[in-house]
């Protein structure tokens, strides 16, 4: 994320072109989600000047207004109380850590989650263009962002089924609807696949085939169930979730349990398309958290002691709030990678390209502020893979020690060294 608003305000601040840092020798340009988030920091800094925490300040606003709309959307619908207690238990979930993250999980959601609010106006209230143009504008720009949050769009299947509201008004809001979609759909299934042929480089995932994703699932139960009793609003809060689809049922309050059963179906089927993906990364729970809360704070409702209740919130809000304060803390070892930059600096120019032994995690490259590639130890100590980026431009070798590599020693002339890592220079 940072990359690509980074190569926005020194590069070319063309939206449809974003470019990421690890493509090598290539241009950096290629297929990812839409670049929203990263343009917003891109705006920002060309008023104050490029600083890299500007992306977690602005998802953290867009992702507090999302608890607002989200508390008014439920309001609507049931009390402000259970309102309330939802909109409690969504801060406290993982919501609280992803929105001070450089990532568009609950920065796309809260887009998503306004858009509904104005869509549920619109079909309630009358038909009001401004409704419906505040809808159109929040839900593309959500679903631009994070393509799966669109799943959520399955709950407006509960007012359009309602006789109440006049066939004419759905027909503009189905009609409008599909083709504000067709942007989102424009840039995920032909602007990606075109950026990446275009230009030679493949980063960003798609998803599986469902048949693969089932079955990647199914051996991967264990942890897939982890994000939902765990990741999601931990231990505490999952058993408020049951307890409320418990209520629901006993209750057989339909649109509760309509909620629940549209939304849990459209979201697995985010699920079976991401497969393992889904079960190895916690942001993928995101989108469905809102709904968990939602039941969880219906759970309360039924609650008839005040001092229960509270006791309740007060229990989930502490797990929540105290298993993410590690968010707040910066590990030392990572701190080190701030002045890899300057490490860098002594001893080779911008332009140089190098590789990293940080194959899964682009970020030391970022804080290198330079363009390379990112690979395991294994593969750096392969002396003809090391060749063959050599003949594509590569200059140096940094092996990070502690943070995001571990140590490996190579044959090449050392030109810096320190105890989190070592930079090494290829002979020309």
């Amino acid at each position: 994320m940072t990359m690509v608003a980074r190569n926005f305000v020194e590069v070319d601040a063309n939206i449809f072109y974003p470019r990421i840092d690890i493509a090598g020798e290539k241009t950096g340009i290629t297929g990812m989600e839409f670049p929203l988030l990263n343009y917003c920091i891109y705006l920002v800094s060309k008023v104050f000047g490029y600083t890299h925490w500007y992306g977690r300040l602005i998802n953290l606003l867009i992702s507090s207004f999302g608890i607002w709309f989200f508390y008014r959307l439920v309001k609507k619908y049931f009390t402000p109380q259970l309102a309330f207690n939802a909109g409690l238990l969504l801060l406290v979930s993982i919501w609280f850590s992803i929105s001070r993250k450089i990532i568009p999980d609950t920065f796309s959601m809260s887009l998503l989650l306004a858009g509904i609010y104005y869509g549920t106006n619109y079909l309630d209230r009358g038909g009001h263009i401004k409704d419906l143009s505040f809808y159109l504008l929040l839900m593309t720009l959500g679903v631009l962002a994070k393509l799966p949050t669109a799943f959520a769009l399955i709950l407006f299947l509960i007012p359009l089924l309602n006789k109440e509201i006049p066939l004419q008004q759905k027909i503009i809001f189905c009609g409008s609807s599909a083709v504000f979609l067709a942007l989102p759909g424009a840039w995920y299934f032909y602007w990606v696949p075109h950026l990446v042929q275009e230009f030679g480089f493949w980063h960003f995932f798609m998803g599986k085939d469902l048949l693969t994703g089932i079955q990647e699932i199914g051996s991967e139960l264990p942890q897939t169930a982890k994000r939902f009793y765990h990741t999601a609003l931990k231990i505490s809060g999952f058993l408020l979730f049951v307890w409320g689809i418990v209520a629901a049922t006993r209750k057989s309050h339909q649109l509760m349990l309509a909620i629940l059963g549209l939304a849990f179906a459209g979201f697995l089927v985010i699920i079976f398309k991401a497969g393992s993906t889904f079960a190895a990364h916690s942001y993928y729970i995101v989108p469905f958290v809102p709904i968990m809360a939602l039941l969880g704070a219906f759970g309360l409702d039924q609650i008839g002691n005040k001092k229960i209740v509270l006791a309740l919130l007060l229990i989930v809000g502490l797990e929540g709030i105290l298993s993410q304060t590690h968010y707040f803390r910066i590990k030392s070892s990572n701190q080190e990678l701030m002045h890899l930059e300057a490490a860098l600096d002594g001893v080779s120019t911008r332009n140089d390209l190098i590789l990293i032994n940080s194959k899964n995690f682009p970020t030391p490259m970022y804080f290198a502020h330079r363009k390379g590639w990112i690979a395991d130890n294994q593969q750096i100590a392969n002396r003809d893979y090391v060749r063959e980026l050599q003949q594509k431009g590569l200059k140096y070798i940094v092996i990070l020690q502690k943070a995001f590599g571990t140590d490996i020693n190579l044959n090449y002339e050392i030109v810096f060294e320190s105890e989190h890592y070592r930079i090494y220079r290829l002979a020309d």
